[in-house]
């Protein structure tokens, strides 16, 4: 018996590294209790091509660039993006840090799992994934309506007497999202190609909007302008609240980074491939997007007329470039941009597909069977897709209500990815300070003034999207971003309490081929625990049980 006690011993001492210590990809998913299911694919530049996509500077920063100019002028836009560069990759080195240790799809969601303490595991899971789902949702809404906008300024340009009505954009939005579900419910292999396309487009046409913007735009204002212009059109009377009202184009544009982590489960080496992708993501795009900037700004030549009068063109940059290109390379620099949205938008609906079917694998979401399906043809979560795209849609709707209802969807993306990057990095600060056990990738002795600054960051910048953005506040122009945010989280956490912590425990054990986790189905319609997968569980157990009680006689007896 001793000699047994002894032989046990051994064993455990010689398996216990071996279980912390995982070599592949799969040994990581399968200490989550995940099988891998989708293709692993994706290289190191394609994961970088999708986060940075998700960052897209064309994107996020035009459409805004004229309300960040009325809300503390070209220092709002200049110092602002340097500011918000600066505090975002801080962000960013924070969450790659949590990314390394855990490399999985479903990203923040299934980090706070193994971060939180134990008790708070379901409910911080929970809360973290319907932020960082209504974040990256939200923002194809944001993108595609964006890229309807500057399609009617385009029409403008050709037809000045033609005036595009909300209803029409609403309608080429439509289009917009569904095509790009049709694109992301493809083979990943294509959609690889397809994101390095967006890279290379992105990165090309920028400087080619650069060049010859400086180069053909006539009585540009100096460098004193371009850097110390402060202009407040708010109707607030305090410049500092109007510039920091002003940095909400920047953080929209430098959010959705965290898309690299959702591609963990289809990218090689994501340990390390994943947080390099969301570094080279935000540190390409602030770098890029500093220098598109001061370009654009340096072109501004009547601040009144071209970016402030309501004859103006929007997007106001349209004017600016129509006045200093002129027709034909306006439309040029047009559909550069409007080519840079599509591929954001693309982007960003196969990130969110990928965060939502990490979510539903573990029971947490309607419909949770169908939106963790991976189609077998395509090895892609085909309705976890379609589900991102009928919610865009919805939420798109808001377009049509309210003439300030843009800056609120930017908003709403924004806050809620804010606060799904808060929960993760707040956890690894406090509660998970001794017991993270880092990847790869590492922070060093650095690591707590960079998540306490990073906290701090995604308070304040919370807390200023919700305010008003104009005064006098009317029911107009109130910033309604917190009726959606309240209505979703609100709603999710409510029926987190009344029915979903019966059956969600957090991120489950899919290994065996079954749900990760209890999920609706193990529960009869009176709400009462289903007997069958009781006992067909306990019958499992007790086969276990005599495997293990014969392999220890046969030692025994050894």
């Amino acid at each position: 018996m001793a000699a047994m006690d002894s032989n046990i011993n051994q064993i455990t001492e010689v398996s216990e590294p071996e279980v912390k210590q995982f070599k592949t990809d799969e040994e990581i998913l399968a200490s989550f209790g995940y099988k891998q299911e989708m293709s692993k694919s994706i290289s190191t530049i394609s994961n970088f091509a999708i986060a940075f996509g998700c960052c897209s500077i064309l994107s996020g920063l035009t459409p805004m660039w004229g309300d960040a100019m009325q809300s503390g002028g070209s220092v709002a836009v200049v110092w602002g993006w340097i500011i918000v560069s600066i505090f975002t990759f801080g962000v960013g080195l924070s969450l790659a840090e949590i990314c390394s240790a855990y490399p999985v799809t479903g990203g923040l969601y299934i980090w706070v799992s193994r971060l939180a303490p134990p008790e708070w595991v379901p409910i911080a899971c929970w809360l973290t994934g319907w932020c960082n789902w209504l974040g990256l949702t939200v923002a194809i809404t944001s993108s595609d309506l964006g890229l309807a906008q500057f399609l009617a300024s385009v029409i403008a340009i050709s037809n000045p007497e033609y005036n595009a009505s909300i209803y029409w954009q609403y309608g080429i939005f439509l289009v917009i999202a569904f095509i790009h579900g049709v694109i992301n419910s493809a083979s990943i292999k294509y959609n690889g190609f397809f994101n390095q396309t967006s890279l290379y487009w992105h990165l090309a046409g920028t400087l080619m909007i650069i060049i010859v913007a400086l180069v053909l735009t006539p009585n540009k204002p100096d460098a004193k302008w371009v850097f110390t212009y402060f202009e407040n059109d708010t109707g607030f009377s305090s410049g500092g609240y109007a510039f920091l009202i002003g940095l909400l184009q920047s953080q929209y544009t430098l959010s959705g980074f965290d898309s690299a982590a959702h591609m963990s489960d289809e990218t090689h080496d994501a340990a390390r491939n994943a947080p390099r992708g969301i570094l080279y993501a935000i540190g390409t795009a602030s770098i890029v997007g500093l220098a598109f900037m001061i370009s654009v700004n340096f072109c501004v030549q009547d601040f009144q007329a071209q970016v402030v009068s309501e004859l103006a063109l929007q997007p106001q940059m349209t004017q600016v470039f129509l006045d200093g290109v002129g027709y034909k390379w306006t439309i040029v620099f047009t559909v550069i941009v409007m080519g840079a949205m599509f591929f954001s938008g693309s982007a960003l609906t196969l990130g969110s597909s990928r965060m939502v079917y990490a979510f539903a694998r573990d029971g947490a979401m309607p419909f949770s069977k169908w939106l963790s399906h991976v189609n077998e043809r395509t090895q892609t979560p085909i309705y976890a897709v379609w589900g991102n795209v009928v919610f865009a849609v919805i939420v798109g709707l808001l377009f049509i209500v309210n003439e300030t209802a843009f800056n609120a969807i930017v908003s709403i993306n924004t806050i809620a990815s804010s606060l799904a990057y808060l929960i993760p990095i707040a956890l690894r600060l406090t509660v998970a300070r001794k017991t993270f056990v880092r990847g790869p990738f590492h922070l060093g002795p650095f690591s707590d003034i960079i998540n306490f600054s990073s906290c701090c960051w995604i308070l304040l910048t919370s807390v200023l999207f919700i305010c008003p953005t104009e005064y006098p506040v009317t029911a107009d122009n109130m910033n309604y971003a917190c009726v959606p945010l309240v209505a979703v989280l609100g709603g999710s956490t409510a029926y987190y309490h009344f029915r979903a912590r019966k059956w969600f425990h957090g991120p489950g054990k899919a290994t065996d081929g079954g749900s990760s986790t209890e999920s609706m189905s193990d529960f009869n319609v009176d709400g009462s625990h289903n007997t069958t997968d009781v006992k067909h569980e306990r019958f499992t157990e007790k086969k276990h049980e005599k495997v293990l009680l014969s392999n220890i006689s046969s030692l025994h007896d050894s």
